[in-house]
């Protein structure tokens, strides 16, 4: 039997609680091999499709056979996504592991986009269409920094349908938007609201900040994550990610991803594997009260640059980093503390590393950027070429 995904989670911290302390005797081993022995009920061949129920508009008004209209063209374009995963302790033994969110098939040849949370650790993948066709899925690439992945799976010769993608660009704050997804593992769930705001930037549990991010007060629960929201026209124009509430349920303010970012996303996952961003070739540390006290430096928001890399595009853009001039201690670290201080990218402040890399975020390798800068207690600008981001392992 697979276990709840917060019924395993409570088991993995009860693991780690009675083995705290003792580092040296935790033994945790990924153990994918566990679902081996299991056999899922996976579809085979192609499903009859049964027809849609002829619409009855007695007593509906326009916004409600609208509404009506968008359930009907886009329901069985939403998929509901579980991840499984095991991880074999030395005393518990193999423990799963489930997840569940929402996807949406954006290409009728098994192409679906959902979250990167939900998929994120996953050892297996399964989607599940409307009807309760189960297919195995494969992850073709995934994108942290803006919490979108992009998964496949083979649906043996059946017709999808798929969503029609609107423009993102052109929301207004007060216009109509449908949520649709599996919240709670309830799948085909519509809910309905209006913009509350755009471009609002919000931080996610990974550090990255997403500065674009579309608030509504359409429900989004746990599960939603990855469904679409679509526009009154019936288009989709972002990808449920988050609700910010203080309790588990949603108190109307949810944030979804940009159609217009999510193109842009999945057609770098799909064409090169992965997302492929810019980058300035420097090592530095956020600037703070304390720091600027202990340096005698300016207290600004910004990125002290305490290494360029030799022979890299700042250095060739004559950007200076403390290599060789004052040297602090600074939590328990030697900070060289007499290089330039990043305070913006083309005029885009940045206060943190997290900022830094929001500003990036949209950019290509050899693309140019103006850089905002404090040398001394001079501001001076610097403009040089993007390099590529180098890989996290």
């Amino acid at each position: 039997m697979i276990l709840s995904g917060h019924l395993a989670r409570c088991l993995l911290l009860l693991a780690v609680m009675l083995l705290g302390g003792c580092a040296r005797l935790i033994s945790v081993e990924p153990a994918p091999e566990f679902f081996d022995d299991i056999e899922p009920t996976f579809t085979v061949g192609v499903p009859e499709e049964n027809p849609l129920a002829p619409i009855r508009t007695e007593g509906l008004g326009p916004e409600e056979l609208r509404a009506v209209a968008i359930y009907r063209e886009n329901h069985r374009a939403v998929v509901n996504v579980t991840s499984l995963s095991a991880y074999r302790f030395r005393f518990l033994g193999t423990v799963p592991q489930g997840g569940e969110g929402s996807g949406a098939i954006i290409d009728r040849r098994g192409v679906v986009v959902t979250n990167h949370h939900v998929v994120a650790g996953a050892q297996r993948l399964i989607v599940t269409l409307y009807d309760g066709s189960r297919y195995p899925a494969e992850l073709v690439g995934s994108d942290p920094e803006m919490d979108l992945a992009v998964l496949r799976f083979d649906p043996l010769g059946r017709p999808l349908s798929r969503v029609r993608i609107g423009d993102s660009t052109q929301l207004q704050v007060g216009q109509r938007v449908l949520a649709l997804g599996n919240p709670f593992g309830l799948d085909g769930t519509l809910a309905d609201g209006v913009i509350s705001a755009l471009n609002r930037p919000v931080q996610l549990r990974s550090g990255f900040i997403i500065r674009d991010l579309i608030q509504s007060d359409a429900a989004i629960n746990p599960g939603n994550s990855g469904g679409p929201l679509f526009n009154s026209q019936g288009e989709m124009v972002g990808i449920n990610s988050m609700m910010i509430s203080p309790a588990a349920g949603s108190v109307g303010i949810s944030l979804s991803i940009p159609s217009r970012t999510v193109v842009r996303i999945v057609n770098h996952i799909i064409n090169e594997g992965r997302v492929v961003r810019g980058w300035i070739d420097i090592e530095g540390i956020a600037m703070s009260e304390r720091l600027a006290h202990l340096s005698g430096r300016p207290t600004v928001a910004g990125i002290l640059i305490t290494r360029t890399m030799p022979g890299g595009n700042a250095a060739r853009a004559g950007i200076r980093d403390g290599e060789g001039g004052r040297v602090i201690r600074h939590g328990g670290h030697r900070i060289p503390v007499d290089g330039d201080i990043l305070m913006a990218i083309n005029d885009e402040a940045v206060g943190s590393v997290a900022e830094l890399f929001a500003g990036l975020e949209a950019t290509r390798p050899g693309d140019r950027v103006r850089l905002t800068l404090m040398r001394g207690n001079e501001t001076i600008e610097r403009e040089l070429e993007l390099s590529d981001r180098p890989r996290r392992e």
